[in-house]
């Protein structure tokens, strides 16, 4: 899985190197400057490329996405992992749940989401010490739900398509289920 600019997507369908899926999206296409005529340029919004994928995700099974706090928010749902309350992307920090003065490590599976607060009254303990419970189990996610996770907007089709490579596990898959669908 990977994003294609649109130019070499159809750079690609022109040389017979798309294999084409899903459903066509609208045209669209510039005005030509001399003539005032419209290209018009019609695709879909998921394409196969027939070779090789430079796709990250691809390369072996233990692909891990970068760590950053935007998408380290979005994958624990604004919601402070000690007291279950949700915040604003401005009201919450990264802790690390085995401190790094403790030999913790600054990766997905020893962060959580945490308000300012529930963070302080941790400090430099471990959850137990600070007499706090984490209310879910961090994770490293798959590169399926890093792309989501980037919080680029993802049509219905594909938003399918990436649901079908979330590990069957994925506490993103409940979170999900529960959203209204759009209209």
């Amino acid at each position: 899985m990977d994003r294609l600019p649109g130019r070499r997507a159809f750079a690609l369908h022109g040389a017979d190197g798309l294999l084409v899926r899903a459903a066509p999206l609208p045209p669209a296409g510039g005005t030509n400057a001399r003539t005032g005529r419209r290209n018009v340029v019609e695709g879909n919004s998921i394409v196969a490329t027939a070779g090789h994928s430079h796709n990250p995700g691809n390369l072996h099974q233990g692909y891990v996405p970068p760590l950053n706090n935007e998408t380290l928010f979005r994958r624990d749902g604004h919601l402070c992992m000690y007291c279950g309350q949700r915040f604003t992307s401005s009201q919450l920090s990264r802790d690390h749940v085995t401190p790094l003065s403790r030999g913790g490590r600054d990766a997905w599976s020893n962060v959580v989401t945490a308000c300012r607060r529930c963070n302080n009254l941790k400090a430099w303990r471990t959850p137990e010490q600070a007499k706090l419970q984490l209310i879910a189990i961090p994770f490293t996610p798959s590169y399926a739900e890093y792309i989501y996770l980037k919080g680029r907007r993802v049509l219905a089709d594909q938003m399918e398509y990436l649901l079908a490579h979330f590990p069957r596990s994925s506490p993103l898959h409940k979170r999900l289920s529960a959203q209204p669908a759009a209209s």
